[in-house]
């Protein structure tokens, strides 16, 4: 496919942590993109220079301008509340966002006939695992309100197809980490709950780590997940979208690397890469948190050729390592 024949695309949620790598992978393949955002935690300066249209998937009429005016033929859709913790104390919040933002998006696609729609959706669909690595024929029962909404718009997407001819990939991606190998964006959270910037932090001041529950019937105690490299799942969607742009059915992917790690594995990695030593402290466990989440990503392997090209802890801490030092106070918009 020409790069004249590509597919322009709207971006939403593309100023926050892994849609402004998804942004950027895009244009690097020779898309058109806008990014369309609220800035409620995404960051301009990540934009990178790429077109943004500032406004909220909660708004059917503005989300249609946008589509209009972009000309966008496809919407990667990365905006929603993302703390699993947060979403077991303010589920209400978390569906009006991720459900009725979401489902407002889609029926301003099907309003301007944008009819190809690759969704950031989750491995917490799952729930408590019955087997590990999970494939995608698991059982989906989520634990916590972010899973389930995240399901939610999963269940609704067949209907909108039959009705609207929306043909979407469901990308159920793990632990999204690290920072862009280039050194121009990388993760910045008010607060931070992400396990790696947390350990980084920890490293850079001193300050201790919480750790969040150290009885998980796992080896050393703590959660076991599976770290995949924010850049490799950037170019899982750029896969997804070429298989809706070629006229590809509709799918579900896990995207993940097949190896799990644990919360000490991560602060062990952290230590080598820093050469720091981090102070621990033992905290209760967080509402909603599986004690092992890892992939099975023979399916995506098969049907898109994708496989992580930064596997491995210490690589993904690397790239997250020094974007934080090149970046001590993130993107320098937060007050």
């Amino acid at each position: 496919m020409a790069a004249t024949d590509l597919p322009v695309v709207l971006v939403t949620g593309g100023a926050g942590y892994i849609g402004s790598h998804a942004a950027k992978a895009l244009r690097r393949a020779g898309h058109r993109v806008v990014i369309y955002d609220n800035f409620s935690a995404g960051h301009r300066a990540a934009a990178l220079g790429a077109p943004v249209i500032e406004g909220d998937i909660g708004n059917v009429d503005a989300v249609r301008r946008a589509i209009r005016e972009s000309g966008a033929s496809a919407v990667m859709h990365f905006a929603a509340w993302l703390s699993v913790a947060d979403s077991v104390r303010d589920p209400g919040g978390y569906y009006r966002n991720n459900v009725g933002g979401t489902l407002a998006t889609l029926d301003a696609m099907a309003a301007e006939g944008c009819r190809q729609f690759v969704f950031s959706s989750t491995c917490a669909v799952y729930g408590e695992p019955i087997e590990t690595p999970l494939s995608e024929t698991h059982p989906t029962a989520p634990i916590n309100a972010y899973g389930q909404t995240k399901l939610a718009i999963e269940h609704a997407l067949p209907h909108f197809e039959r009705a609207h001819g929306i043909r979407s990939i469901r990308l159920r991606y793990f632990n999204a980490a690290g920072a862009d190998p280039d050194g121009e964006l990388g993760e910045d959270h008010s607060p931070e709950i992400h396990v790696i910037p947390r350990a980084i932090e920890a490293a850079a001041t001193g300050c201790p780590i919480d750790i969040f529950g150290e009885d998980y019937p796992t080896p050393d105690g703590t959660c076991l997940r599976d770290y995949i490299h924010v850049s490799d799942l950037a170019d899982a969607h750029i896969r997804a979208l070429a298989r809706l742009a070629q006229g590809g059915a509709s799918a579900t992917y896990n995207v993940g690397t097949e190896r799990p790690s644990s919360v000490k594995d991560v602060i062990a990695a952290v230590e080598r890469v820093t050469g720091t030593p981090i102070v621990r402290q033992s905290a209760p466990r967080r509402p909603g948190d599986p004690a092992v989440l890892y992939a099975s990503a023979q399916r995506i392997r098969q049907d898109l050729g994708w496989t992580p090209r930064h596997a491995g802890l210490d690589a993904i801490v690397r790239d997250a390592w020094r974007w934080h030092s090149t970046h001590p106070r993130g993107f320098g918009d937060r007050s």
